[in-house]
């Protein structure tokens, strides 16, 4: 009996702690108040405490083979998940930033992208940590070892726009670091709690519900559905909305689908605002298991089809590993898979600015 007290007594105390530290820390994010709280459950995508997909999306855990299988295939590893030698972004001059009215995707690895569209200037998912990981001793590091541009040396944004609040999208140190370089900070619903929880005032967080638009320094983004789940703790999941944003100035249109499974809201969004002159789509950190959550390489080609987009830039890989697969299976499948349907794919170098519109887009297979 005694032995089951204590056994008892270290689990209630291990719980114990694990919640003090994911309440203290400040990386795990805030939660959001009760008036919040009443506010999000107006949405549509509000069930019973938890946003919702409207098409069935099972826990990666909750796949046939579990995750005893997802953690015995991690643990196993695969040598070709990430490369061989650091990658070398290409470097990124304030000087060519914000020069004219180009609308210009610039991709920093992983979803981070900078985007000039209109003489405005957004940075999607700006994720530009050491580790997607609270923290950042712990993890798998960044591909490379230096980013295409010192976030000291960017130019004032008129926004950082973010699609959910996972560790690979939404990150601690980097907020903090663009606190005071972005005007506004737009979000999905509940996701405001934790950039309020690291000082960034309410009056320069916009949250929106899917289907919502905001309109700012002559661009409109519109908050579109995604197949995907939020959450930064243990207790958190599917507390916030995930989104993928309709990005439009002049006469442009531009579509991030920050992370998603395939499903019919592609076509939607095609239906809706297509076609897309650029389209900035996920391909990468897939797996059989997870394919709800995260699309396989030929779905991105599918979806690029379904939203009647121009020009692709596949996004979501060339930075961290958090899949099994090989490091450069994203792009050269997705690659692959467009070709055969005739699409239009670039393929920057990490800082390489991409130019729509342009006759030349990049096009070499710099990762081989």
């Amino acid at each position: 009996m005694t032995v089951i007290i204590i056994i008892a007594a270290s689990i209630l105390a291990l719980v114990a702690a694990a919640y003090i530290v994911m309440s203290v820390y400040p990386a795990f994010g805030g939660r959001g108040s009760r008036a919040e709280r009443e506010l999000r459950s107006r949405s549509l995508q509000y069930r019973q405490g938890k946003f919702i997909y409207p098409f069935e999306t099972p826990a990666p855990e909750a796949a046939p083979e579990g995750g005893l299988s997802i953690l015995r295939d991690f643990i196993k590893g695969n040598p070709n998940s990430r490369p061989k030698q650091p990658l070398q972004p290409q470097p990124l001059l304030t000087g060519s930033i914000r020069q004219d009215k180009d609308t210009r995707a610039t991709w920093f690895g992983h979803s981070a992208v900078l985007l000039e569209i209109a003489g405005a200037a957004v940075f999607l998912d700006p994720m530009l940590g050491r580790a997607p990981s609270p923290f950042p001793f712990i993890g798998g590091k960044r591909y490379s070892r230096q980013l295409p541009i010192e976030l000291a040396d960017l130019p004032q944004l008129d926004a950082v726009v973010l699609s959910h609040d996972h560790y690979d999208h939404l990150d601690y140190g980097t907020i903090r670091q663009l606190k005071q370089k972005a005007s506004l900070f737009i979000v999905p619903l509940g996701v405001g709690a934790h950039l309020r929880r690291w000082g960034i005032s309410a009056e320069r967080i916009r949250e929106l519900d899917w289907w919502e638009d905001i309109s700012f320094a002559g661009l409109t983004l519109t908050s579109a559905p995604a197949r995907h789940f939020s959450g930064r703790s243990l207790l958190d999941r599917n507390t916030t909305l995930w989104c993928s944003w309709i990005i439009q100035g002049g006469q442009e249109k531009v579509f991030f689908s920050g992370d998603s499974g395939y499903g019919p809201h592609f076509a939607e969004i095609g239906q809706r605002y297509g076609p897309f002159d650029l389209t900035l789509m996920e391909c990468g950190q897939y797996d059989r298991r997870w394919a709800d959550i995260h699309m396989m390489p030929e779905q991105t080609v599918q979806a690029q089809l379904d939203l009647r987009g121009r020009l692709m830039i596949p996004i979501h890989w060339g930075a961290f590993t958090l899949a099994m697969h090989d490091w450069t299976d994203p792009v050269e499948r997705v690659l692959r898979a467009a070709q055969q349907q005739g699409l239009r794919l670039a393929t920057p170098r990490i800082g390489e600015p991409v130019q729509v519109g342009a006759d030349l887009y990049p096009s070499i297979a710099w990762w081989r």
